[in-house]
Parts: structure tokens; sequence; C-alpha cells
């Protein structure tokens, strides 16, 4: 994998982690994982900077994992930390969040806006979980958060169900900050994550742990979550959906 597939950029005092694979729709690969939790990390140790911010590509926020992975583990493969080690910077992360989506955010593409301080979204943007059709539960501690965010029939809907949510659908339920049209999201995303730069970055940092809560139940969901879907992973049941996902691609 090249380093090309996430991109990093400082902006002043705004960190960008771009997800640059559009030929995959973004799909997120292991070596992806890695670098993004890496650049979390770093980010939070810098004391320049003061803002993450997450964007994708035109069309594909994420469509999710890259299955290829997934169909490793399956078939009996190794797994790494990489995953881990991402979702857990992101729901620690000690400085804002900024996301902006275009398009799909499909799986983990959702999952990351539960962590994000602020999300904007285009018009065109589809958010959508289909962890059950492919056999598996819920991660990136959603089966917490999204209940506490959009309600659980919301919640339901969307992580058991698999129903797709529109922006308009996202930004009723609390899952978005903000709707703004195409052309105008990166700008949208780079203008609060400067007006957030520029606050005194310890009341900040103040602020979001208050408006956070503690982080325990957050990991300790994590974790549950995660040894869940690696089990599943290793089902029969899953296995046969991979399979059957990767036949309808072809």
């Amino acid at each position: 994998m090249s380093d090309d597939h996430i991109l990093i950029e400082r902006r002043g005092a705004v960190q960008v982690i771009r997800l640059n694979r559009p030929d995959k729709k973004n799909a997120i690969t292991r070596a992806m994982y890695d670098r993004m939790a890496e650049a979390l990390r770093s980010g939070d140790e810098d004391a320049d900077v003061r803002v993450h911010v997450f964007l994708g590509s035109p069309g594909a926020f994420s469509s999710g994992n890259d299955l290829q992975d997934f169909l490793a583990i399956a078939m009996g493969g190794e797994h790494g930390s990489d995953v881990w080690a991402f979702l857990n910077a992101l729901a620690t992360a000690q400085k804002p969040v900024v996301s902006g989506v275009d398009g799909l955010a499909i799986g983990i593409g959702t999952t990351i806006q539960l962590h994000c301080d602020l999300t904007f979204a285009t018009p065109a943007s589809l958010f959508k979980t289909p962890f059950t059709d492919l056999a598996l539960v819920p991660e990136a501690a959603s089966s917490l958060l999204a209940p506490q965010v959009m309600g659980p029939q919301r919640a339901f809907a969307l992580l058991g169900m698999g129903e797709g949510f529109s922006a308009e659908d996202a930004h009723a339920a609390g899952l978005i900050w903000k709707i703004v049209e195409a052309d105008a999201l990166e700008s949208e995303v780079m203008a609060a994550a400067e007006t957030l730069a520029a606050k005194p970055p310890e009341a900040l940092r103040l602020a979001k742990k208050l408006l956070k809560g503690p982080r325990e139940p957050v990991l300790d969901r994590l974790r549950e979550e995660g040894a869940l879907f690696l089990e599943r992973l290793k089902s029969d049941e899953a296995r046969e959906a991979f399979m059957a996902f990767m036949a309808r691609k072809k």
C-alpha cells in the first residue's frame, strides 16, 4: 500500500487526514488504519496542531473496510491491532475532530462520524452500516454511541436493519452538524476547523472533555464489539456472506 492512500497535510494549526483511494471508493485497508492512527496520536502530541480534519474524495468519504482484508481473516488469516489502534486514537483524541463527507459513508465511514465533534455533509451523502447483512456486528462503539445520539429506534434502523440515511436523515438524527453543497464542503470544513484552532487550546480541550464524558465506557464497548466482530468474522455465516458479496461484485 502506498502512503498516498492516506494524505496528511498541515494547514496552519489544522492537521488534514485525507482518504485518497478513490478507485476503491476509499475502502480502508489495515495499512490505512495504521497511518490514520499514527496521525491522530502524533497530532495530539504536537502543540502546533490544534484540530484534526477528516476528508475523503468527491463521491466517497469511505465505502467501509476493504473486504479483502475481512475475507483473509475469515479464511483463517492473522488479524492485527491496526483497527483497534485507530479506533482507540479516535475515541480518545483530545483535540477537536471535524469531518467532511461527500457521497458514500458506509460502515466505518458512518461510525467514524459518531466520534467527530462536527461533521459537514453534502446533499448527495449516504450513511449506511450493512453489518448484519455481512453477518457482523456494529463496531467503533456505535452500539453505545448511536442510541445516545439518535435514540434507540433510529440507531437500530441504522445499525441493525442497515437502513441508509440521507444527509437530511442524518442531520435530523443528530449524526451530522450541517448540510452544505459539494463545492463548498472543504471550505466550510476548513473554516470551522480554523475557527476552533484560533480558540484558547486548553479551554477547548477541557470543553471537549466535558462534552464527550468519560472515555472508559466507550473503550469498554470498543473492546466488547471488537471481540464479537472478530468472532463473527471467523464464522461460517460471515464467510458465506463475504463470498456471496464478492460474487455479486464480479
